[in-house]
């Protein structure tokens, strides 16, 4: 599931392939710049802001990027191409001129923008603990900011803390010992926060962590309570309770999360 360590992994595979290459080829599939060709420019580099991608190019512009759901990047050496079936789900292609083509497949959100309004469209996002501007502070106040709101709708917020999704958000509650529905003004925020922002930098940053919570890679074991509604909790055997569906489903334990 795309969440802000995701998309920072995406953006370390595209520095890699693209940065500082020029683009012999610059498409984007989509109907508002269908008519927009990047051909010619340099690729000055990708930055992320929680779950979007930022990819900066000569004379001032930026793709503005989010994957949500379902969206990908492939990256292709010379004289090869995503397969036949994919082709109808590509929305970006970028060809170097040293014939490394960047293919971004079913991304449902693709904007080009100039790189001094950026703001735009990430401004509104929060802090993000995978950016150099990390402010955990301005975060937890941003939490904090709704005292009666349920403590797991205030984390999966972008606008409080960008970069966690359902994951990690239920994750963070499980490992405080935090029942989702407990009001902000009832948990303590920092260590949460701290907790939070920790875990995603390990994801986003260990080859061999990605999105593994328990650190125990095992199928079936490698998170706490998300995908095991109905499993007994691998710390104390209480079955675990999943409610809601598939992307925003809520996982606890009701005896590790006492309820509030």
């Amino acid at each position: 599931m795309p969440e802000g360590d995701s998309v920072f992994r995406v953006a370390v595979r595209l520095r890699a392939a693209l940065d500082g290459a020029t683009l012999a080829a610059g498409e984007l599939r989509v109907p508002q710049h269908a008519r927009a060709d990047l051909a010619g420019r340099r690729v000055l580099g990708h930055d992320t802001w929680g779950k979007h991608l930022l990819q900066r190019f000569s004379g001032g512009l930026t793709l503005h990027s989010h994957l949500r759901l379902d969206g990908t990047w492939t990256v292709t050496r010379e004289g090869r191409a995503v397969p036949r079936r994919v082709q109808p789900d590509v929305r970006i292609r970028l060809a170097t001129t040293g014939g490394v083509t960047a293919w971004g497949v079913a991304i449902p959100i693709v904007e080009l923008v100039e790189t001094r309004q950026e703001a735009d469209v990430v401004g509104f996002l929060g802090p993000d603990p995978l950016r150099a501007d990390w402010d955990e502070a301005e975060a937890v106040r941003r939490v904090a900011s709704d005292p009666g709101r349920p403590v797991l709708e205030a984390l999966r917020d972008q606008r409080n803390l960008a970069g966690l999704g359902n994951l990690w958000v239920n994750e963070v509650c499980f490992l405080r010992g935090v029942h989702p529905d407990r009001p902000v003004r009832e948990v303590a925020l920092e260590p949460l926060v701290r907790l939070a922002a920790r875990m995603l930098l390990h994801s986003a940053t260990h080859p061999d962590a990605y999105q593994i919570t328990t650190g125990d890679r095992r199928r079936g074991s490698t998170h706490w309570v998300v995908g095991r509604a109905s499993r007994p909790c691998l710390r104390c055997g209480t079955l675990v309770v999943g409610r809601g569906v598939h992307p925003g489903r809520t996982y606890w334990c009701p005896h590790c999360q006492p309820p509030p």
